[in-house]
Formats: C-alpha cells, structure tokens, sequence
C-alpha cells in the first residue's frame, strides 16, 4: 500500500466523463474514496483555490490532453502558485512518448502514469512521490 493515507482528497481531472469514472474506479480499489472532480484545467484550478482554505487537495491526478487548458499547462500554472507549488501531481495520460515524460517532468510533475493503468501500478506511482516528498522533509 502506498504511504499517503486513505483519507486524502483527491482531485482527478479529465474532459472525458468516462475516463474520471475509469481513473476513479481504479485508485478506490486501493481504499482511497474522497474525491472531486474537473473537466479541465482551468476548472480545476478553480477549485483548488476554492477549497485552499477550507479543505484543501492533497493530490492531483491530471489528464494532458484536454480543451480549455490542457494538463500541462494546468500543472504550470498549479507550481507557479505558491498556494499549490507543493501538491503531488500526477499527470495521468495516453501520451507516453519520451518527450512528454521529460515535459510533464520538466514542468513539475511529481510523476505520469499511463492510462490505462492498473491499481498496482497507480500505487508505486504514489510510493515514488511519497518517497520524494519524505526526502525533502527529512
């Protein structure tokens, strides 16, 4: 299991209403169940500064490929905010070639998984970010 608690709140956003049910389905089978949800990036980014006070996301699960702002620019936006700069992001997406892994990285990212993925693999995902943000409180 991963180092993050069941109880964390996570926002997952993607365009496609069928893929947030799918990504959903896929972290609740490793116990995870508070969730919001944003069809886009500037959507999202709404309701983080919505909730920045009152209950705040403890990890973003971003599509890429998405009208109005798309993931990437969402997550550039999410780490030039000081509010945001530090919630784990996911990038969660189809675009696996090398150059968009090094550009989701590049741009902050706390790692990328791509759809589809299992549980198993959504959660070593979340190990690798747990460990990093260990390292950098220790």
């Amino acid at each position: 299991m991963s180092s993050f608690p069941l109880s964390i709140r996570i926002l997952i956003v993607d365009d496609m209403e069928r893929m947030r049910t799918l990504v959903k389905e896929q972290v609740r089978a490793l116990g995870y169940s508070n969730f919001e949800y944003a069809e886009n990036g500037e959507k999202a980014m709404q309701l983080l500064i919505q909730h920045v006070h009152s209950k705040p996301f403890d990890l973003i699960l971003s599509d890429w490929n998405m009208p109005v702002m798309t993931g990437l620019d969402f997550l550039k936006k999410v780490r030039s905010n000081p509010q945001f700069d530090r919630v784990p992001f996911l990038m969660v997406t189809a675009e696996a070639d090398r150059e968009s892994v090094l550009s989701a990285i590049k741009a902050g990212a706390s790692n990328y998984v791509v759809k589809p993925f299992t549980p198993s693999t959504f959660d070593q995902k979340l190990q690798v970010i747990a460990k990093k943000i260990n390292a950098v409180n220790m």
